[in-house]
């Protein structure tokens, strides 16, 4: 099971990183915790303080078509925010 799906690039997020040293992953949405806090450290060699997580829905999405307004909507995902010890950092593109 792949636990960590793709960072999040976010505005949002970026600042989170900048003011808290904070990091936002869209992870498994079986994935807890104490799996989280593993894999990252594992993965980037840091030492995770906190994980928080959060499941997001999706946007309700609708356009229109010849056939009428069709709607839908864009899919849930699980959100994990680590906080990371002072002086640390993650670097994504360190692991391509």
């Amino acid at each position: 099971m792949e636990l960590l799906r793709k960072p999040i690039l976010t505005e949002k997020a970026s600042g989170l990183t900048e003011k808290s040293n904070r990091f936002t992953f869209k992870v498994d949405h079986k994935a807890n915790k104490l799996q989280i806090k593993q894999v990252i450290e594992k993965m980037y060699g840091v030492s995770v303080l906190a994980v928080n997580t959060m499941v997001v829905d999706g946007k309700v999405k609708s356009r229109n078509t010849k056939a009428g307004l069709v709607t839908g909507r864009s899919p849930k995902y699980k959100k994990a925010i680590v906080t990371l010890k002072d002086g640390e950092t993650i670097d994504y593109y360190a692991n391509v």
